[in-house]
C-alpha cells in the first residue's frame, strides 16, 4: 500500500532552468554598469554554461565569469551573493505543484522532500513556491551531512515519515541521484522526464506532475 510520495526539487518542482535565465538576466540589467561591457546574450549563456544544469555551485561560475570577462568592480562573491539573496525571486514552479501535492494529500498520503543543496538557498526557493505547508519532511543535504544518492538520507526521509521503502514513491529527474538511488532502496521510482538524459530505466515516467495521481491510484489498486 502506498503511504508516502516523496520528491525532488530542482527539475522536479521548480523548473530551475526557467528560473536561472530569468534571474540571470535580472542580474544583468541590474548591474549593467558595472558588467555592461559584456554582450548580454554572451553573459547570460556562458553562465548557463558553466552552470551546468545546477550541477556546479555559484562560487565557481561567479569566479570564472569575473576571470574571463575582465570583471573589476564588482567581486565573484559580491555576485554570489546577489544570487543567493535574489534567485528565490525567480523560482517559476512547474504546472500544477500545489495542485498535485494538495489532490495527494487528499489521498491521504504523506509528502516528503529530498533535496541536495545549502539549506538556507533551498528552504528560500521552497517558500518561494509556497509548499512548505504541504511537506511533512524537508531533507536538504548541506543540513544532513549527506546527499543524494546516498541511500542514508532517503532512509532519514522515510524514517521521520514512519513508512519503509516499498510503500513509498519517488519523483525526480536525475538517473542517478533519484531514480537509481530510490530503486537502490526498494522505494519505486518515477523519472520526470528531462532532456539532458534518455533511456532511464525507472517505473515510470512522467511529463507532468498530475499524471503521479492516476500512477498512486493504480498502485493502490494492485496492492
Amino acid at each position: 500500500m502506498i503511504k508516502a510520495v516523496l520528491f525532488d526539487l530542482d527539475g522536479t518542482l521548480l523548473n530551475r532552468d526557467a528560473s536561472v535565465v530569468t534571474f540571470i538576466e535580472d542580474q544583468y540589467e541590474r548591474l549593467q554598469q558595472i558588467i555592461g561591457h559584456i554582450p548580454k546574450r554572451l553573459y547570460i549563456d556562458r553562465f548557463l554554461q558553466l552552470d551546468n544544469g545546477g550541477y556546479t555551485w555559484k562560487d565557481q561560475v561567479y569566479a570564472q565569469l569575473v576571470k574571463e570577462f575582465d570583471i573589476t568592480a564588482v567581486t565573484s562573491e559580491q555576485l554570489l551573493e546577489d544570487y543567493l539573496i535574489r534567485f528565490n525571486r525567480h523560482c517559476i514552479p512547474f504546472p500544477a505543484v500545489k495542485e498535485t501535492l494538495q489532490q495527494l494529500r487528499k489521498l491521504h498520503l504523506k509528502i516528503g522532500m529530498i533535496t541536495n543543496g545549502k539549506e538556507i538557498f533551498q528552504m528560500e526557493n521552497i517558500r518561494a513556491l509556497g509548499i512548505t505547508q504541504l511537506l511533512d519532511v524537508i531533507l536538504i543535504s548541506e543540513s544532513e551531512g549527506v546527499k543524494k544518492p546516498d541511500a542514508a538520507i532517503f532512509h532519514r526521509a522515510l524514517k521521520q515519515l514512519q513508512v519503509i521503502p516499498s510503500e513509498s514513491i519517488f519523483i525526480g529527474d536525475h538517473p542517478v541521484n533519484d531514480v537509481e538511488a530510490a530503486r537502490n532502496v526498494g522505494m519505486r521510482a518515477i523519472w520526470k522526464r528531462d532532456n539532458r538524459w534518455d533511456a532511464v530505466k525507472a517505473d515510470f515516467t512522467i511529463d507532468g506532475l498530475q499524471e503521479i495521481l492516476d500512477i498512486v491510484r493504480q498502485l493502490r489498486a494492485s496492492d
